[in-house]
């Protein structure tokens, strides 16, 4: 009987760690970063994989050939492990099958905790928020002295050997897709946020809700730090594990001048600092009371691209790039940040399906002026929706456009008008929705909105 068999238990989050592999036979499904990542932490084990991938670039990859379709399926279903991609989704009836035959399908993250040490490592998660929140947590850890590795979804693999082990801290942005595959929490969870998202994934938003939160309550799992303002996490509290930490501005315990030195936008980034500092106290990390020390560690952050970023200005309108909004909730932060300004929105993308008339509400609430501009695909619906809910009044226009680029230039014309009477508008890239369509990316996205952009002062 090998080491897996031997370990693997409730074969549907198996709890195993990267050791458990040697001498096991190993499938590896999917081949993006952390499926590279996972080669080379094999490789290094000496262990040489099955490779699957469902659409591979190459015949070959890291040297081994790439199976796909049934007969890569097939040979995965004669491994003993599946190490899979998180893209995967592991309610898929693939997942399942594979399950079901007895194969123990793991994720690289979760191989990772079970042989960590999980008291120097928290893990960020949210449906958004989390990657600034990370970023935050570790610019503050390594201001402070400590050295910090911030890795996961926001950047590399902690499992991969390029990372290396020599830090003080791990701070793991995580997906809900990645939170499927843990069996072993690290005792401090922090959770930003919480709303419908990939439900294609998931398969419905209860499922979606429970696997993010599933991070708070596997074994290990001690402290959550959550975001006090999110009713959707405080319906769910019961899944937020043993011990919740609420975050609140004005928390005499963590708020205070020293968030100013990080020079962000936003109530909702005040929000993402907080919890990053709330994190550090959960850690142990003592100097993360001092507020003066704090102040001085916080001097310097770097905003996130394509987060909430000024990318230029062309006759007073400034161009706000928020393309990693892909879904309703950093569009309304976007909004509450600019405040009484007036905003022309460019919104919409690939259609998931999700609820916009939250975003539709918020809009209608502006007492400044707004104009939207949709995108395919999700746009048509998103305009109807907004459309709707204004209930024949013409205060906002909405226009539906084909492309990016002629829905910039409309936005630019319409920001720079306000500027006759006053002061100009912004236009805001904040799509609310994938990119997947039109664009490969939220960062192809961007780059198309900075080029349109440039034509605006051509």
């Amino acid at each position: 009987m090998s080491t897996v068999s031997r370990r693997v238990g409730a074969v549907d989050r198996p709890s195993l760690g990267w050791s458990d592999l040697k001498g096991a036979r190993v499938g590896l499904w999917g081949l993006r970063t952390e499926g590279a990542a996972s080669l080379r932490r094999l490789r290094r084990m000496g262990v040489v994989p099955v490779v699957v991938d469902d659409r591979p670039a190459a015949p070959t990859f890291g040297g081994l050939r790439v199976q796909s379709g049934d007969a890569g399926l097939d040979a995965l279903a004669h491994c003993e492990v599946v190490v899979k991609s998180p893209g995967i989704s592991r309610h898929g009836p693939q997942v399942r099958a594979l399950v079901g035959a007895g194969v123990a399908v793991a994720g690289g993250l979760g191989l990772w905790l079970r042989e960590a040490d999980r008291t120097r490592v928290v893990c960020v998660t949210g449906t958004k928020g989390k990657s600034t929140t990370a970023a935050l947590a570790g610019h503050l850890l390594r201001g402070l002295g400590r050295r910090c590795l911030v890795a996961g979804n926001i950047g590399l693999p902690p499992w991969d050997p390029g990372a290396g082990d020599d830090w003080d801290f791990w701070v793991v942005e995580t997906s809900s897709f990645q939170a499927t595959d843990v069996a072993s929490s690290p005792p401090v969870v922090a959770v930003t946020s919480l709303a419908p998202d990939h439900l294609d994934w998931h398969g419905s938003l209860e499922a979606y809700y429970a696997d993010k939160l599933s991070l708070c309550s596997q074994p290990g799992a001690a402290l959550t730090v959550a975001d006090a303002s999110s009713d959707a996490l405080r319906r769910h509290a019961s899944l937020l594990g043993p011990e919740v930490r609420w975050v609140e501005e004005g928390d005499p315990e963590l708020d205070g001048p020293w968030v100013d030195a990080l020079a962000l936008p936003g109530r909702h980034h005040r929000r993402d600092a907080l919890i990053g500092r709330a994190s550090l106290l959960g850690l142990g990390v003592d100097a993360a009371s001092d507020d003066d020390r704090l102040a001085a560690a916080a001097s310097g952050f770097t905003p996130l691209e394509h987060r909430f970023r000024t990318v230029g200005t062309v006759e007073g309108v400034e161009f706000v790039d928020d393309s990693l909004s892909t879904n309703p909730l950093p569009t309304l932060a976007a909004l509450d940040t600019l405040g009484d300004r007036p905003v022309a929105l460019l919104v919409g993308g690939q259609d998931r399906g999700l609820d916009y008339r939250p975003l539709a509400a918020a809009l209608w609430s502006r007492h400044a002026e707004t104009f939207v501009a949709t995108l395919p695909a999700a746009g048509a619906r998103i305009g109807e929706v907004v459309r709707a809910e204004g209930g024949g009044d013409s205060r906002i226009e909405v226009v539906d456009f084909d492309d990016l680029d002629r829905a910039t230039a409309a936005c630019f014309s319409w920001a720079r008008a306000r500027g006759e009477g006053g002061r100009a508008g912004v236009v805001l890239l904040s799509p609310a929705a994938p990119s997947f369509g039109q664009f490969r990316d939220y960062e192809e996205r961007a780059l198309a909105f900075a080029a349109a952009m440039r034509a605006c002062g051509e």
